[in-house]
């Protein structure tokens, strides 16, 4: 049986970290995601599984130590918020580039720029479509519990390593900050053995030397990469689809939310059907990759779609091209930090959408 804590969402995944036998973290204080870093302190993990805990000088470079720390086949990790997160996307697209597995934790904050530690949605294009450069994917898991923020760090690197290509848990201010009852998965042994045909190894007299690289000067060359990553990616999109229909049998309204946004949504819906509204809600739980065919076969079903997103509007592209204009879609979200209620979603479907 797993063992039961009250625990803020960032401790949670801290604490996950551990027992998914992670060896390396490397990471740079940001709020407001900082307790990842200061709960893994006052752990010691070091002691408990021999995890190796660094605060690097900066987001770069921490980043880049995940890189070196991948490349070796160990479990490597880094946190950070919304500008760390940017500062880390030319070693994020390597990774993805040098099809490396880690794991890379986002509690997004309001922005742009500086912007505000209240928590946001709006990091949504920056982990669903590149975020740096070239063609590649992150897996992209939104938690939208405590217990989640838990689970999806044993999962996230089991993706991670299956599929060889950086895993993200796109989390925000609110579940980040937010206290629930965790039950806490038991604690996984590191990997002391491990396929090594792809790590970087040096030349002995009965082995060739393995280089870890993203670089190809060759453009063919580039290209079959290219390819093969995108084979890749669409492997992701038949088998590893992840989501939560709530009420959806007899909806007639759908919202589309994740993480905190779906939350609320959960409570609007019964205020709607308090109503007689027969509301539902799709909650994507993996936002790449996203689940396109379930939201195609509600919109056969459904009179019109509201995406509810702590954004000025992001994840409503991808509810669109789903749902390929069978049925209108509409967006409502609140920005600047401040987090809409379930009157305010309740009401938002009346006006934006029914009345349309």
């Amino acid at each position: 049986m797993g063992e039961l804590r009250l625990m803020k969402g960032n401790e949670a995944i801290a604490e996950a970290a551990i027992r998914a036998g992670t060896d390396a973290y490397f990471g740079y204080p940001i709020t407001p995601q900082s307790e990842i870093m200061e709960y893994l302190a006052l752990q010691e993990p070091h002691k408990r599984t021999g995890m190796v805990l660094l605060q690097a000088e900066s987001e770069i470079a921490a980043i880049n130590m995940v890189y070196g720390a991948a490349g070796t086949g160990k479990k490597a990790m880094t946190s950070s918020s919304s500008p760390g997160i940017s500062l880390k996307q030319e070693g994020i697209s390597y990774l993805a580039g040098s099809e490396l597995p880690c794991l890379i934790v986002n509690v997004v904050r309001g922005g742009p720029g500086l912007g505000t530690i209240q928590p946001s949605q709006a990091d949504y294009f920056q982990a669903t479509k590149g975020g740096g450069h070239g063609d590649y994917h992150l897996i992209v898991l939104a938690p939208s519990s405590v217990q989640e923020m838990s689970d999806f760090v044993k999962l996230g690197f089991e993706l991670a390593f299956k599929y060889r290509n950086p895993a993200m848990i796109l989390s925000d201010g609110m579940i980040g900050q937010m206290m629930e009852k965790v039950k806490l998965f038991e604690p996984v042994p590191r990997l002391t053995e491990f396929d090594q045909s792809w790590v970087t190894t040096g030349k002995t007299p009965d082995r060739e030397r393995n280089i870890v690289t993203s670089l190809d000067l060759d453009p063919l060359g580039m290209e079959r990469h290219n390819q093969a990553l995108n084979e890749k990616y669409n492997k992701m999109k038949e088998k590893e689809v992840r989501y939560e229909m709530i009420d959806c049998d007899d909806a007639e309204y759908l919202y589309v939310a994740y993480g905190s946004s779906a939350r609320i949504c959960q409570k609007a819906i019964k205020l709607a059907r308090e109503e007689g509204i027969k509301a539902g809600l799709l909650r994507p739980i993996t936002l790449f990759p996203y689940p396109t065919k379930v939201l195609a076969e509600l919109a056969n079903q459904v009179k019109g779609v509201l995406s509810v997103e702590l954004s000025s509007g992001q994840m409503v592209e991808d509810v669109r091209l789903a749902v390929n204009g069978k049925i209108p879609v509409e967006h409502f979200g609140r920005t600047g930090g401040i987090i809409h209620s379930p009157d305010e979603v309740l009401e938002a479907l009346k006006t934006i959408l029914i009345k349309k």
